[in-house]
């Protein structure tokens, strides 16, 4: 998707507030560049609420917290099955805030989107009585990559955690060694559980489950002290919890080792054996570390400040949190029918796909090739199984995310058959596309004529959906020509034109149609819908989304002037604070940082040959919608499984995937001074030249480009690339 020649305006145009909080001079002074990547990581960002009204766009009602961050501080690895963290209230995303003060439990799994958090524990001390929760401050709490630490000052506890891919270490260092206990809360976590059990194994081990929904997570755990009961509580109330007593000796601490499976008990223990063993604490923590420090070494930067680095290295290690693996060390996993399977590749989770296609699986995609192989692999698998490859929340984006692998040059799996599942999903009812007949038939999905919609009114979403399905076509067509179906490739991209459907020449918005035809009235752009003509947005947000034709687009609103005039509205027509959608947040004028839709706009003035406009946006949006509030941990809205995390990652390097299908990067200014890609064998070298914001031109490996994009080639073989800008 290549654009003209390169236009350079002798002026950068500024229209926004640039950069004045937030945003930091650079420190460049040797102690701070002896830090490592991954001594920058912060993993309380996007822990704490956000409370600028004036980034909210609107007074939240009382007691509403805003749906911004929704990030866990605890023990992981990239791409784990594990992830033990503190969980201060349930229910709430991620299940731990940081402005609460009472610890309900640590639990072992996690995302941050309102599921998960299951199988918590939390260790008793002598003075514990229900409800249990344990007080703590944030002077007596630290983390860092693959390790967590809390003190529960009412308990006397001082708490420790560290984790493998399936396994986790806890250490609790009790103030008082007599009646030591500690608690399984196993019929709670962030959605119903129906079911739990827990059960003496040895005079040390337990093993038990949880069932929530349709997974049964089992765990095994070994304590390096005797377990004297186990007590269940009832008080003729379904159980809820256990509490595990521990003998009374002089031992003061006391080490947990837990392992996970999402097969059975016994898979959960040859987890624990495998990954832990006989190791202490301090040697999963070291190789945890290590994991870490190896990943966040593959991006290294020069320049920047002590914020702009912290920031992003935090949010690349946030990126790849998600998705988690499900299958267990020896290769076992459920699948979608419920049964026990073992494949030559390890299973994991569906990647939020909704929220990620737009840029976090291409970092995956670059960054951990192995992983995207097997994320592939594991979507074909459940597709196996019904006949449709899934997607996650809305639209059809498994064909953007393979199609992109694929191009990229991740070829490992059977295209074929992935082609063939992806046009189920294209053109057969019953799959990921809902209404799909109708959005053949009639080139859109219409909405009904609602009277009085709101904020809440059910619909069809049939706007978002027939955006997000033309792309997706655009997407399946670029497979149709690999693998030369040359009738479907062209069928799907003329269907990639839908886009045009939906936009109202007259109105000059992307807006819903009856099925007659008739454009839905009243019609108010400004209003955000949670599923009617929109998904979680306004017409404002996404009447800029045809990242596959954008000179189509343009043609749509009359030409580049009228285009240029309509974007410079979006990003200074103010927000009606009477308009609340809760997990609608972060603007800038009508457009929302907060939340995926709109997430390309920023860079729409490349298309019309005005990169310092899109700059300007750019830069604002990195210096003050991350890292913000009193202290500097919250978020301009969810990170959504790492999305947010990885816009930042992309736009501080100066490389955006705009079409995500695509094998190819927008060029824009990075915040560093120098940027090496260290990839297996090879590097990819990123230099800015000049001090201004104001792109001047693009040399790759010694030669001026004629657009603003590089080609994916530069990462497969290495290379250099200089980013003039103005002095």
């Amino acid at each position: 998707m290549k654009i003209g020649k390169l236009i350079v305006l002798p002026s950068i145009i500024i229209l926004f507030c640039s950069c004045k909080e937030g945003k930091t001079k650079p420190d460049n002074n040797t102690e701070s560049l002896k830090k490592t990547p991954y001594e920058y990581v912060n993993t309380f960002m996007g822990t704490a609420p956000l409370l600028d009204e004036k980034i909210i766009g609107y007074k939240p009602p009382k007691d509403w917290r805003v749906w911004a961050g929704l990030t866990y501080p605890g023990a992981s690895l990239p791409n784990a099955m594990v992830q033990v963290s503190p969980i201060t209230e349930y229910g709430t995303g991620a299940g731990y805030e940081y402005e609460d003060t009472e610890i309900l439990g640590f639990a072992h799994t996690n995302k941050g989107h309102w599921n998960l958090c299951n199988l918590p524990v939390l260790p008793l001390s002598s003075n514990a009585m229900a409800p249990y929760k344990g007080t703590f401050t944030h002077v007596d709490e630290s983390a860092s990559p693959g390790y967590y630490q809390v003190r529960l000052q009412n308990y006397g506890i001082n708490v420790r955690l560290t984790s493998t891919l399936r396994a986790a270490i806890h250490e609790y260092q009790y103030g008082e060694p007599e009646d030591k206990r500690i608690l399984f809360d196993l019929g709670t976590a962030n959605n119903p559980v129906s079911d739990w059990g827990i059960s003496k194994v040895s005079s040390n081990e337990l093993s038990g489950y949880q069932k929530v929904g349709r997974d049964k997570i089992h765990f095994f755990a070994q304590i390096d002290a005797d377990i004297d009961s186990i007590a269940l509580a009832n008080a003729g109330k379904p159980k809820r919890y256990a509490i595990v007593h521990l003998n009374d000796g002089d031992k003061s601490t006391v080490t947990m080792k837990i392992g996970l499976s999402y097969v059975s008990a016994a898979n959960a223990r040859l987890n624990l054996e495998e990954e832990v063993g006989s190791k202490t604490f301090e040697d999963v923590f070291g190789e945890g570390k290590k994991i870490w420090s190896d990943f966040l070494d593959q991006i290294e930067i020069t320049g920047g400040s002590e914020k702009e680095r912290e920031i992003f290295y935090t949010s690349l290690y946030k990126s790849f949190l998600w998705p988690a693996l499900r299958s267990d060390g020896n290769g076992d996993f459920i699948d979608e029918a419920g049964n026990v399977q073992n494949r030559d590749f390890h299973y994991y989770t569906i990647p939020s796909l909704w929220d990620t296609y737009r840029n976090k699986v291409v970092l995956m995609e670059i960054l951990r090739p192995e992983i995207t192989s097997d994320v592939i692999k594991s979507l074909m698998d459940r597709g196996e199984v019904t006949g449709f490859i899934p997607t996650f929340f809305h639209g059809d984006h498994a064909a953007s995310f393979i199609a992109g692998s694929y191009l990229r040059g991740i070829k490992d799996f059977d295209l074929g058959k992935a082609y063939e599942l992806l046009l189920n999903n294209a053109y057969k009812e019953g799959g990921p596309r809902p209404h799909i007949k109708e959005y053949i038939g009639l080139g859109y999905i219409s909405d009904p004529d609602i009277e009085d919609p709101n904020t809440e009114s059910k619909g069809k979403a049939g706007v978002s959906k027939t955006l997000e399905f033309a792309y997706d076509d655009y997407s399946l067509s670029l497979l149709a020509n690999a693998i030369g179906d040359t009738e479907r490739q062209k069928d799907l991209y003329d269907r990639s034109k839908n886009f045009k459907n939906v936009f109202d020449k007259k109105a000059n918005f992307m807006r819903g149609r009856l099925a007659n035809g008739d454009w839905i009235t009243p019609f108010n752009p400004e209003y955000p819908y949670y599923e009617y003509m929109y998904r979680e947005a306004n017409a404002w947000q996404v009447s800029f989304f045809a990242t596959h034709d954008m000179p189509g687009l343009v043609d749509l609103y009359g030409g580049e002037e009228k285009f240029e005039e309509k974007l410079d509205s979006l990003f200074t027509h103010k927000w009606n604070p009477n308009y609340i959608a809760r997990n609608v947040s972060g603007f800038m004028g009508q457009y929302c940082h907060g939340n995926q839709p709109g997430h390309e706009a920023p860079f729409s003035y490349y298309f019309i040959g005005k990169p310092e406009k899109s700059q300007a946006v750019i830069d604002e949006l990195l210096a003050n919608y991350y890292g913000i509030g009193e202290e500097g941990l919250a978020l301009s809205g969810m990170d959504d499984a790492g999305e947010m995390s990885s816009w930042y990652v992309f736009n501080a390097l100066g490389l955006y995937p705009f079409s995500p299908s695509d094998p190819e990067y927008l060029v824009t200014v990075p915040i560093f001074d120098t940027i090496t890609w260290n990839l297996e064998n090879r590097t990819l070298k990123l230099i800015k030249e000049g001090t201004s914001r104001e792109l001047k031109s693009i040399m790759v490996d010694g030669t001026e480009t004629n657009g603003y994009f590089i080609d994916h080639t530069l990462f497969d073989k290495g290379g250099e690339v200089i980013i003039r800008t103005g002095k």
